[in-house]
């Protein structure tokens, strides 16, 4: 797995945090009527794409794995952090997770049938995201949708403390719905949407659906 200094942070930031994030999540998207239809979306593009193994890349605690789950998509976890996998199969154990990096996915070529990245992507730095975005590609089956969700602005801030009080060393990066598109488009993909949430708020979020071209 690759040494960067940013992603031992992450990895050693979630680890400490794992078990109080998974409890502040845990019904987050009961609240959320926009990022379930956002799934429900994404869900429908993979039923209508073939169907076929799903991947939740920096899936967290394992509840939106378990949401897609329960719209019928075949979907298994990947996450960074160790402990995060062992709280999500400790709450989802009949789900496959396991622990992996976004920066050097350990997936066959063209063997997912979609792939999720939903607010995942904020601790990877710009210079990162192209080869992020050429694994995402690599993996994807030809015509497989893409959902990325991330924070929206144009700063970077560094986060020392995190849920539950617990100390972290992450760097959360907002970026602009047009730069992502652009990498998206440079590796590959053709955009095809993407939906602001909360555009008026602090912190505005971005969904984006993308497609990997044949």
């Amino acid at each position: 797995m690759n040494a960067d200094p940013w992603l031992a942070d992450t990895r050693t930031s979630y680890d400490t945090v794992a078990v109080s994030y998974a409890d502040r999540l845990r019904e987050a998207l009961a609240g959320a009527p926009y990022l379930r239809a956002a799934l429900a979306l994404f869900a429908d593009s993979v039923g209508a794409s073939g169907g076929g193994p799903v991947a939740d890349v920096g899936c967290g605690p394992g509840h939106v794995t378990a949401h897609l789950h329960g719209l019928s998509v075949d979907a298994f976890g990947i996450d960074l952090s160790p402990v995060m996998i062992d709280v999500a199969r400790r709450d989802h154990p009949r789900l496959r997770f396991e622990v992996g990096s976004m920066t050097d996915l350990d997936l066959p070529d063209a063997s997912v049938a979609g792939l999720l990245a939903f607010w995942s992507l904020i601790h990877v730095p710009d210079e990162a995201v192209p080869t992020v975005f050429g694994h995402f590609r690599r993996v994807l089956r030809p015509g497989g949708p893409l959902l990325l969700g991330f924070h929206v602005g144009d700063e970077s801030r560094l986060k020392t403390q995190g849920y539950g009080g617990h100390p972290m060393h992450v760097h959360v990066h907002r970026r602009r719905p047009e730069q992502v598109a652009a990498w998206l488009r440079d590796a590959g993909f053709t955009v095809e949407a993407h939906m602001l949430t909360d555009p008026d708020g602090s912190v505005p979020g971005a969904m984006l659906f993308a497609r990997r071209q044949s």
